[in-house]
């Protein structure tokens, strides 16, 4: 049986942005329960207020809902997946790190803020990333993968990461472990 927030979810899927008052007029349902619906789904994380808009100089502004880009998917790690398999040998891990890298001056830091500034910039590149002190030295680890779902064919991108922390924090890194079909994490000790 699908339910009723199951159906304002199946609606704005179909139509990518809709008022409460045009979902509860297309779902036969009335509009507060409409927006409980969208209170609820927007708390979970779910769907995200779009944007506001009037409505012909009738009554306030209506709030439009729409489901997160995020959730909608996109077509980077296919595009990702043919431009390294198009660049072949031609790939070069460290200059593309350098890139990713942008303009960074951590090595005038201290210790601790330098691996406190890399693990800031790499969550903003979806790592879940945090570090640790190890008996070898600080431990970086990855929680997630980015390119999890082409790295088996494209192992150059553990390289790439390496590159990226080295050129972030100052100093080599090396990878002493390696996430396995979403299992475990990567971590690499900075030497």
């Amino acid at each position: 049986m699908t339910t009723a927030r199951q159906k304002v979810l199946s609606h704005l899927t179909k139509t990518r942005a809709a008022s409460a008052r045009e979902i509860a007029r297309a779902l036969k349902m009335s509009v507060p329960t409409v927006r409980h619906h969208l209170r609820v789904l927007i708390s979970d994380g779910r769907l995200e207020m779009m944007s506001v808009r009037g409505r012909e100089g009738k009554g306030r502004p209506e709030k439009v809902y729409s489901i997160p880009r995020a959730a909608l998917g996109d077509n980077l790690s296919t595009l990702a997946d043919a431009l390294l398999s198009e660049a072949g040998s031609g790939f070069r891990p460290e200059a593309m790190a350098k890139h990713l890298a942008g303009e960074s001056s951590l090595s005038g830091q201290p210790l601790a803020k330098r691996l406190n500034l890399v693990i800031e910039k790499v969550n903003r590149m979806n790592y879940h990333a945090r570090w640790e002190a190890g008996s070898q030295g600080p431990r970086i680890l990855f929680g997630h993968c980015p390119y999890a779902s082409i790295i088996e064919k494209h192992p150059e991108l553990c390289q790439m990461d390496a590159a990226l922390l080295k050129e972030l924090f100052g100093g080599d890194m090396e990878q002493i472990a390696k996430t396995d079909n979403f299992q475990g994490m990567c971590i690499f000790v900075a030497r």
